[in-house]
């Protein structure tokens, strides 16, 4: 994984940033909250993830209100979290496995008109609108 690794080591860079200046500012009382504020981080970013998820499993697997909509509001380098949170829906695998950098997921909607995206490392690449036959 190429673009989410760097996250996790500004992330990592970043707490240990905030201990080493509690520790010089206020000493264990600053560690002390230096580490509250980094679980109560993340806490809400669990949170965050928990109610996507919620409210896209509350849905139709692969089912989307307005593929047209979707489409027009997709844009290269979204994560798949920002799109769950579009489609308020999880996505039907078309291809890809495991092993695999790249997932393709299929999202249709009540008129047949279907989004096929393709992700690579988690991040949206290249999508593509199928208009159902009139």
């Amino acid at each position: 994984m190429k673009g989410g690794l760097g996250g996790v080591w500004v992330g990592w860079g970043l707490a240990v940033a905030a201990i080493a200046v509690g520790w010089a500012s206020y000493g264990w009382p600053g560690v002390v909250l230096a580490i509250t504020v980094i679980v109560f981080w993340l806490l809400l970013q669990f949170s965050r993830a928990m109610r996507v998820l919620r409210i896209a499993a509350s849905n139709p697997v692969g089912h989307v209100a307005n593929a047209v909509m979707l489409n027009a509001k997709l844009k290269r380098g979204m994560k798949l979290p920002e799109v769950l949170v579009l489609t308020r829906s999880l996505g039907r695998r078309v291809a890809g496995d495991a092993q695999s950098p790249s997932e393709t997921w299929a999202w249709t909607d009540t008129g047949g008109d279907t989004v096929q995206l393709t992700l690579e490392d988690g991040h949206l690449t290249q999508w593509e609108l199928q208009r159902a036959a009139a």
